[in-house]
């Protein structure tokens, strides 16, 4: 029994002696055959990082620079070749001349200092005693709290590193140089989707061209990266408290322009997004690449009064709104026949169109969600200036009950659109009614959108004016 527990001490032992005391195997971006980037909506990516690395047979400590800063360590997996990872760490203690100095509390530096009046060097021996809240050094026999002149290090500490660095134990069964893909996750890689769409002058076209612009703060750049995008909401676990944080400070640089299409694919229940070329992304770099082009998509433009407050359907008020604006929506139905269909990130719509000199005017923007083949996009343009409205109460009562909420009524409206336009239009009337509702009467046949939401399209001539008239009856619950 003893003997093996000896033998096993003594393992342990060798081991530890072994990594700690042979040559650290430092990897680069040189050594690097191909990089892989998946970004999500959610300042995420993943990471897979691809080298080719000669390492001796046996343990040893394998480092791995030019990695992200923002890398999640828990995350990292590294395959391929022959090697067997023991243990690993991530070294964010960088090299810095704040941690240089706490590095050596306890410890001997030298400073430089100068006397005389051709100020002549001279070195001082002096001994960190703390850092906290300012320097406080002995020299001989008294202390100093402030430093004067330059301070000269023996050395730079082990465990100080310049750049961030996922350090692993690994044991290699090959001294000949292996394939290695170190995958991870990590945060300071962003993306998002936006769009240009050209209205033509008869409104009922629309050319759409999207973009997508990616940002790069997490500490490393990519270098002819094979790029992919994944669209949709992933789910994270979520974070337990961190233990360092750390400042993954955004700054935005220079525009590129790569416009080669993409190619894109169901992933689960996600949309992912292929770049059919090598992207480079540099830190701190903002970039924008070609997501889409389609061309002469149909498109209706919609006009909407919508509701006003749901206050005056169960009292008295009399003129409610007067030159009420109506909202204007673009509606494109995301379908093969309307000469659109790719799945569409999220993003924001810029639209525009050409005035009567050919130049074009940007006219509204909105943003739209996730929309997938067969659905309908509707952006929001703006208010009508031609088209307004006046919301009138004519009528109001309470058929029975005095509780405000158990009390029955009936009320009655006339809403007036007046087109200044010299063409019609068309306007839906949104009403939304709280409790239970019942139209008792109308001048024009409504539509139940839902329990809460009638509507009625309005059709104005030009330079002309038309009324809607109701009653409806309503019950509080």
């Amino acid at each position: 029994m003893f003997s093996r527990i000896s033998g096993a001490l003594l393992s342990f032992l060798v081991l530890l002696f072994t990594t700690h005391a042979g040559a650290e195997i430092i990897t680069t971006g040189d050594d690097q055959q191909t990089i892989s980037l998946t970004i999500y909506n959610s300042n995420l990516a993943l990471i897979r990082d691809t080298r080719k690395i000669k390492l001796p047979s046996g343990v040893q400590t394998l480092a791995f620079k030019e990695i992200s800063s923002q890398i999640q360590p828990e995350t990292a997996l590294l395959k391929g070749g022959s090697v067997e990872v023991l243990e690993q760490n991530y070294e964010f203690d960088l090299l810095s001349p704040e941690s240089l100095l706490h590095k050596y509390v306890g410890k001997e530096i030298t400073l430089v200092r100068k006397k005389g009046d051709n100020e002549e060097e001279y070195k001082v021996q002096a001994t960190v005693l703390s850092v906290a809240g300012g320097i406080v050094l002995q020299i001989d026999d008294h202390i100093e709290t402030a430093i004067d002149g330059r301070i000269i290090y023996p050395d730079v500490p082990e465990n100080l590193r310049e750049k961030p660095t996922l350090t692993m134990v690994v044991d290699s069964d090959s001294h000949n140089a292996q394939v290695l893909e170190l995958s991870y996750l990590t945060q300071g890689l962003s993306w998002k989707a936006d769009y240009v769409a050209q209205l033509n002058k008869e409104e009922n076209m629309i050319d759409l061209k999207g973009w997508v612009t990616l940002v790069n703060s997490s500490g490393s750049s990519y270098e002819m990266a094979k790029l992919q995008l994944v669209a949709g909401e992933v789910n994270r676990a979520p974070e337990p408290e961190k233990m360092v944080l750390m400042d993954a400070g955004m700054s935005r640089a220079r525009l590129g322009e790569e416009r080669k299409a993409m190619t894109q694919e169901s992933l689960f229940e996600y949309h992912l997004y292929s770049v059919a070329r090598p992207t480079t992304l540099l830190q701190n770099q903002s970039k924008q690449i070609a997501l889409l082009q389609e061309n002469n998509g149909i498109v209706t433009k919609e006009l909407v009064l919508p509701s006003g407050n749901q206050s005056y359907y169960y009292s008295r008020v009399g003129k409610i709104d007067e030159k009420v604006g109506v909202d204007v929506f673009l509606k494109i139905k995301n379908d093969k026949a309307s000469n659109f269909g790719l799945p569409k990130p999220a993003g924001t719509v810029r639209v525009y169109k050409e005035d009567g000199s050919g130049f074009s005017q940007f006219i509204g923007e909105d943003r739209i969600d996730h929309t997938p083949e067969n659905e309908i996009i509707r952006i929001k343009m703006g208010k009508a200036f031609d088209v307004t409205a006046d919301r009138v109460q004519t009528d109001f009562s309470i058929v029975r009950g005095t509780d405000k909420n158990q009390r029955i009524h009936e009320s009655a409206y006339t809403i007036t659109i007046k087109n200044a336009k010299s063409e019609p239009v068309e306007v839906t009337v949104e009403e939304r009614i709280p409790g239970d509702w019942q139209i008792l009467s109308e001048s024009h046949e409504h539509t139940k959108k839902s329990a809460t939401t009638v509507a009625w399209p309005v059709q104005v001539k030009a330079k002309n004016s038309t009324t809607l008239s109701y009653r409806v009856r309503q019950v509080m619950n």
